[in-house]
């Protein structure tokens, strides 16, 4: 699977670009701030449907536009026609995603089936900042993978929300107190799929962590023993239990503190913990680790490489970390592969064994042509 061709109008630095691909490696070429990340996150909206920046789908409309505008032309092994996607959205409405013009019923129905990882300068972030990140991380790969698993959680955050909104509407009116019937309903509902999640969850991390470590130990030639354990309440309890015991306090707190939304995915090293005891190097080795496993479980599954976007990994990697994962796309581990840089020359020297098609762009104030 390739994307062969890419069109932007009014997404975020773009006025209007349209590229054609190379199928094998292309290189966006610019200084800090040109719109070379952009050209990556419109290629991650054609495969998850959002940004990768930026939780807010609004903040991707050019200043003084309306509206902004993301297609992309696939083409596969397979004797199929080429698939039209688009994604867009105008200025208070809802976004829309179409698959050759016609629109899907869902965002949902669509995940999985263009897969792309991408690895940034920001990958750290799931080692350094809270649980809710890295739910986010494995959530996204395992929709990409499962649609149970993605129709489960979908379902799952539709019910959560509504409960927060009974504990907090009872406690904006407490003379009335909250509806408990409305409440014992929804957990009636809630509980059985949390439990599922978890395990869904669990049995993904087995067959997840041989990976990892395997990508760990292939970038750090180190001799620690690195891992990522799966931490939630319902493994051990029974959710319908715990939202029963933990009622007073949700209502206190006027949101739900028990449940699958509350998990978290541990990192460790030598049995410690990465954010804390792991240096720099090794914390970087860790979140491309992550990234290649998800890459190499994607490709097995869907029976088709993912897009790879690779962003600033020259200025933000050491040596040896670059030369791992160029070593990978020179044996063409990889399929199509999309990078970033500052510098042309230093691309070009870099990239001096690998044998796959190349194409190179310079990228300069929101443009983007052909070098």
């Amino acid at each position: 699977m390739t994307l062969d061709s890419l069109q932007l109008l009014f997404f975020k630095n773009y006025d209007d670009a349209a590229l054609r691909l190379s199928p094998g490696l292309n290189c966006f070429i610019g200084d800090n701030g040109s719109g070379k990340t952009n050209l990556l996150d419109a290629i991650h909206y054609l495969s998850l449907t959002k940004s990768a920046i930026t939780s807010s789908d609004a903040l991707c409309i050019k200043q003084g536009s309306d509206f902004f505008v993301v297609k992309g032309v696939f083409s596969s092994e397979l004797p199929t026609s080429p698939e039209t996607i688009q994604v867009s959205l105008r200025a208070g409405q809802k976004k829309t995603l179409t698959h050759n013009k016609q629109a899907y019923e869902r965002m949902a129905d669509h995940i999985g089936r263009y897969p792309a990882v991408l690895i940034s300068p920001y990958d750290t972030d799931l080692i350094r900042q809270g649980s809710e990140e890295r739910r986010k991380y494995f959530d996204s790969l395992m929709a990409q993978l499962d649609h149970e698993f993605l129709e489960l959680l979908i379902a799952y955050n539709a019910l959560l929300r509504q409960r927060n909104a009974v504990l907090k509407q009872g406690s904006d009116r407490p003379a009335h107190g909250f509806d408990r019937e409305y409440l014992l309903a929804l957990d009636e509902q809630l509980a059985p799929i949390g439990q599922q999640l978890t395990l869904l969850r669990q049995a993904f991390l087995d067959e997840y962590v041989p990976m990892f470590q395997r990508h760990y130990q292939q970038l750090a030639d180190g001799r620690e023993l690195v891992t990522l354990t799966y931490k939630s309440q319902l493994i051990s309890a029974d959710f319908a239990q715990l939202l029963r015991m933990n009622e007073r306090r949700d209502f206190a707190l006027q949101r739900s503190t028990t449940g699958s939304h509350r998990d978290d995915f541990v990192f460790l090293m030598d049995e410690l913990p990465v954010k804390s005891h792991a240096s720099q190097g090794q914390q970087k080795s860790f979140a491309i680790a992550l990234k290649l496993a998800q890459f190499e479980m994607l490709a097995a599954k869907q029976q088709h490489k993912p897009l790879l976007l690779l962003d600033d990994i020259f200025d933000r990697l050491d040596d040896k970390r670059i030369a791992r994962l160029l070593e990978l796309v020179a044996d063409e581990t990889f399929g199509q592969v999309f990078l970033t840089d500052t510098n042309l020359e230093r691309t070009d020297q870099a990239l001096a064994r690998v044998t796959i098609p190349i194409l190179r762009f310079r990228v300069q104030d929101g443009s983007v042509a052909p070098v």
